[in-house]
């Protein structure tokens, strides 16, 4: 099972020629430390936001945990008007794909670093965030799962991490490792 322990990022030099990619907590968001482009290239930021950061933003932020190339992506979400908690829903969902969320936590947009994002992803509420700093804006009209039955919230997540995927594959980091070079659409 994929689980998100929190871990000291500060191993650096550890022998990884042999590790399994490892999520390493940074803040609120993850990457791993194996694998990637090399030491001198910093990873693309991407910031997944809905109204209450406990369904869609959290598995999107899973999914781009779950399928970003390591050391290459971290991700981040939060919301414009957060929840106490993030919805058991959400987490038993994630759970029946091997991924346990029961670690994250409902964030709004002050508990998130205030930086310059490559990608930033709203899903309901973009005209609560006009003012993100984020060199590339997309608003997915995902539907807001909470009330939904099992069934389709499961479609729902199915979605996002459709979305997901295909945002990681449109993040190409360029050679050089510049920040904001290699975005395709």
């Amino acid at each position: 099972m994929w689980k998100t322990p929190f871990v000291n990022p500060a191993s650096e030099g550890a022998d990884t020629a042999s590790a399994k990619p490892e999520p390493v907590a940074q803040g609120s968001a993850f990457v791993s430390r194996v694998g990637g482009f090399g030491s001198t290239e910093s990873p693309k930021r991407v910031l997944f936001i809905c109204v209450e950061n406990c369904n869609r933003s959290q598995m999107a932020e899973a999914f781009a945990r779950i399928h970003g190339r390591p050391g290459q992506v971290v991700a981040y979400s939060a919301g414009c008007c957060p929840a106490a908690s993030v919805h058991p829903k959400a987490i038993a969902a994630m759970l029946e794909l091997g991924y346990d969320m029961q670690q994250h936590y409902a964030k709004g947009l002050s508990d998130i670093p205030d930086l310059q994002y490559d990608v930033a992803v709203t899903m309901g509420c973009a005209d609560l965030c006009p003012d993100l700093r984020a060199t590339v804006k997309e608003d997915w009209d995902i539907p807001c799962p909470k009330a939904m039955p099992t069934e389709q919230f499961r479609t729902v997540r199915d979605q996002i991490g459709e979305k997901v995927k295909d945002l990681l594959a449109r993040l190409v980091v360029a050679p050089d490792g510049s920040p904001v070079c290699g975005w395709q659409r």
